[in-house]
């Protein structure tokens, strides 16, 4: 059975090794850092599975690490902090972030969503692709390096959420497809009240096809019910 890898990213002392105690008994191997440069030591020399991240460090703050961290398609990020506003939750979704909590957190809930998105990495990482490549509307969609090429040739690498909530409104085009159905293919919790992940995300892909001039509305907004995928598969 693989040993997923935790790295904690945490200047706070006792908050980091209340982390580590908690994930070690979970059978976790736990690696610590306190800013950026400790940080990208411990990445370099170990395979990271999931990173748990304060936003208030030394030097960068972890939202701006964040977006080094969302390039690698392996790796899963949590927020964990004491900043509670909409915004910086947001925020932190729309980097790129798997999950945010804030503090002081409920220790069960916290190695509850970690273990899912550990296990959607997992799955990820072993499941062979049904479809690793798709085209519409001139775009295409590359399920082996989870990137989007624009009909100009540009490529954009998305996060592992982003991937999964397009791929799964493609494979059920011209779907409604819930809100309910997206977090828990994009992280594998059910939705929660005042819970905005699943927005933020069809807000950011959304983005993306804005871009381009010649891109009509992919994902129609069905309210009270979900979004649905409205594009012309290629």
């Amino acid at each position: 059975m693989q040993t997923y890898q935790i790295l904690v990213v945490e200047d706070e002392d006792v908050t980091r090794f209340n982390l580590r105690s908690l994930f070690e008994a979970e059978g976790y191997a736990v690696h610590e850092a306190v800013d950026g440069d400790s940080m990208a030591e411990k990445l370099q020399q170990n395979t990271i599975n999931l990173v748990i991240m304060d936003i208030n460090l030394p030097g960068k703050n972890g939202l701006l690490l964040a977006r080094e961290l969302t390039v690698n398609k392996d790796l899963g990020l949590i927020f964990l902090t004491g900043r509670d506003s909409d915004i910086d939750k947001i925020l932190g979704l729309e980097i790129g972030a798997d999950d945010y909590l804030t503090k002081p957190f409920n220790p069960r809930e916290l190695t509850i969503r970690a273990r899912n998105i550990l296990n959607r990495i997992g799955q990820t990482n072993t499941d062979e692709p049904v479809q690793s490549i798709v085209t519409f509307n001139q775009w295409t969609l590359d399920g082996n390096s989870r990137q989007m090429t624009s009909p100009e040739g540009e490529v954009i690498a998305i996060p592992r959420g982003e991937y999964r909530a397009l791929s799964l409104l493609i494979k059920n085009a011209g779907k409604i497809i819930s809100r309910q159905e997206l977090i828990k293919e994009m992280t594998g919790r059910d939705l929660r009240s005042n819970d905005r992940t699943v927005d933020v995300t069809i807000r950011r892909l959304r983005k993306h096809f804005e871009q381009n001039e010649g891109t009509p509305e992919l994902i129609n907004t069905i309210h009270g019910e979900g979004y649905r995928f409205v594009g012309t598969l290629d």
